[in-house]
């Protein structure tokens, strides 16, 4: 919204959208910002199990994923409203560019965009961590909606002043706050290829067997310091968690 784009933002937990309702009154109140409420769903129900967690980042419609963050705190099931995402692209619009970052639901708005003619001029979504082959799939995904263009970017540590592209085209300096998505479009790069990509994500998906969220390093508080002390000295998260940019190159 800062660099005056209209916003629409999907929010699964009641308690962060009431929040963000709070937050961003007068943005809701001039029309350039929408709050969706629900969980985007493949189901064609009215309501979706979404799996409250103490730590609100890692809420989630999939109980395998909900098992899987049982180590990082205690989560509540609770029913909230189903969300069509094909719905919502007739509703606002293709997207100039789409943020997806659902915990374990990405591949719903992906496969939604397939099925329609519309493309987002760019596409974020978290990566895979534990399985390449998963990781192989997501790009194969985005190339079949056309999408030729990576950018690899960390997030873990997002939390800087960068440089940021206005809507009409001007630089502006912006503060971008601990876990915020971070730059988007022609902020983001380099720009390469799917195979150069990859490349660049077998390397991570080492650092991640060694030093990652299921590493004999993470096993003890004492390791996890340690990690978090070496990053600091090399001023970049270890190992940290990446973003998958894509874009196409001939726009």
């Amino acid at each position: 919204m800062a660099l005056g784009y209209r916003v629409v933002g999907f929010e699964a937990n009641p308690e962060l959208a009431e929040h963000c309702r709070r937050r961003f009154a007068r943005e809701i109140h001039e029309g350039r910002f929408t709050i969706v409420e629900g969980a985007i769903a493949a189901d064609a129900g009215e309501t979706v199990s979404f799996f409250q967690h103490e730590n609100s980042v890692f809420g989630t419609t999939g109980a395998a994923w909900s098992d899987r963050n049982r180590g990082l705190g205690t989560s509540r099931q609770i029913e909230v409203a189903a969300v069509s995402f094909a719905a919502s692209l007739e509703r606002f619009g293709v997207p100039y560019f789409l943020k997806v970052d659902i915990e374990g639901a990405d591949r719903l708005c992906l496969d939604e965009l397939r099925e329609g003619t519309g493309r987002p001029r760019y596409v974020s979504l978290e990566s895979e961590k534990a399985d390449f082959s998963a990781l192989v799939e997501e790009f194969d995904l985005l190339a079949q909606l056309g999408y030729d263009r990576f950018a690899v970017v960390q997030q873990a540590g997002i939390s800087r002043i960068a440089n940021a592209t206005r809507l009409d085209g001007k630089g502006m300096p912006f503060a971008f706050e601990t876990d915020a998505s971070g730059p988007f479009g022609p902020d983001v790069g380099p720009w390469v290829t799917r195979d150069e990509a990859l490349a660049r994500y077998r390397r991570i998906f080492t650092r991640y067997r060694y030093l990652g969220d299921h590493s004999w390093m993470r096993r003890s508080s004492m390791r996890r310091k340690a990690l978090v002390r070496i990053g600091h000295v090399l001023r970049t998260p270890v190992p940290g968690w990446y973003d998958t940019h894509a874009t196409r190159s001939d726009l």
